[in-house]
């Protein structure tokens, strides 16, 4: 693998599979490596040729953010340090200290005070509404409510915290990211556990919509430095991950387009003047025939790979804005490119749809597919040993959680 002496250099904080995705989209653009800094000797950015990995388990801190970017800064001063985070702890840790950091480095995300209005998915249904974008009926859970209080949506219901950041930092026996509830004890004994574990903000009630994952829908957009979006690519989920911390994390996606969900989209951001990378999960309504959206992630997902598969190299949209400062015009997604995470035998054993069967035999003849971990050239036997195992581990996971 050949390398390039580039006028930045690009780092990722996190462990996941968003931190390796980055990387590669920065190595196939610009053929360089990405700075990762992670909690642990793992995952699949560790032990690779296009990252330069360091651990740390305590860089979940202000200190250790600033200070792993202060010193890049330093030691390339001639450079920009391009920053990113793979979850929302560290997207929080990069925007809040924005005026911490050296001239050097550039933090792609909104201010702080939007990032944190924002992941509150009660103050995302607000701006729902005043847009005309639509979204489950929804419950705002609150403590002073007690336990008595009226619901007019049947069961099965969801139910999830309104701010999942502080959410994990409260951990506690049975705790999932998305609880499916059957009945009323069950409603109430998960409020209860989350509350008593020291969780403080609202929890989202919410009318569960019918179907399959084959229902669901991943929107990525980027927002230039003015806040106009210029990229937004739809994806059709066909296959999310089903264990209690992984539930709802996507395994199977296909590019898709549909101009009227992202005018609706696109609407919301450049009203408010948003700026980076946004992450949209929606699900289709039958009953309806409406998208309802989920949630905003104000990053890009964790999934983004499939963004990038599709011809819009997430690296590029970032370095064209902040170091080249060229004008990029709007494009969306229109072509199918098939994204998957998870070994094809258990893809095609859990999509139910013939149609989305089809779509992906198809991509798969036309080579429109990939997985985001396995690169050409990357090939370090232990890294591989590791990643081949994480892969086939999927069997026994959808065997077992899979309903």
């Amino acid at each position: 693998m050949e390398f390039k002496n580039r006028e930045f250099v690009p780092v990722i904080f996190g462990g996941d599979i968003n931190t390796y995705s980055v990387a590669r989209a920065f190595y196939e653009e610009y053929q360089v490596q990405t700075y990762v800094f992670g909690k642990y000797l793992s995952g699949p950015s560790y032990e690779s040729r296009i990252t330069i990995y360091q651990a740390d388990p305590q860089i979940e801190t202000d200190e250790k953010v600033i200070a792993a970017l202060n010193g890049l800064a330093e030691k390339f001063p001639d450079k920009r340090v391009i920053a990113f985070g793979a979850g929302d702890t560290y997207i929080n840790l990069l925007s809040k200290n924005k005026k911490q950091l050296k001239e050097n480095v550039i933090v792609p995300y909104i201010d702080f005070e939007m990032m944190d209005r924002l992941q509150r998915k009660d103050f995302f249904y607000d701006l729902c509404e005043k847009n005309g974008v639509d979204y489950p009926d929804t419950i705002v859970y609150t403590p002073d409510m007690g336990l008595d209080f009226a619901m007019e949506f049947s069961y099965p219901v969801i139910l999830k915290p309104s701010e999942s950041v502080t959410y994990w930092h409260h951990p506690f026996e049975g705790q999932e990211k998305i609880f499916y509830i059957q009945n009323r004890k069950e409603l109430e004994a998960a409020i209860q556990k989350t509350y008593e574990a020291g969780y403080e903000s609202p929890m989202i009630i919410q009318d569960t919509i019918p179907g399959s994952d084959e229902s669901m829908y991943v929107l990525t957009s980027y927002s230039n430095r003015e806040g106009q979006v210029v990229m937004m690519c739809l994806g059709h989920v066909l296959l999310e991950e089903h264990g209690p911390i992984a539930r709802g994390n996507h395994a199977l996606i296909i590019t898709e387009e549909n101009e009227t969900l992202m005018k609706q989209a696109k609407k919301l951001l450049e009203d408010m003047h948003y700026v980076g990378f946004s992450n949209f999960d929606i699900k289709y309504d039958s009953r309806d025939g409406k998208y309802k959206f989920f949630e905003i992630n104000t990053r890009q997902g964790r999934s983004n790979y499939y963004v990038t598969g599709s011809g819009f190299n997430v690296a590029r949209y970032v370095v064209e804005d902040y170091i080249y400062q060229k004008e990029q015009p709007l494009k969306l997604s229109k072509d199918p490119h098939l994204w998957m995470v998870i070994p094809r035998k258990v893809a095609f054993r859990y999509v139910k749809e013939e149609k989305n069967k089809e779509a992906m035999r198809r991509l798969i003849r036309e080579k429109k597919v990939v997985n985001p971990v396995f690169m050409k050239g990357d090939g370090k036997l232990s890294r591989l040993y590791r990643l081949f195992r994480t892969h086939m581990s999927h069997f026994v996971k959808y065997k077992k959680y899979y309903s």
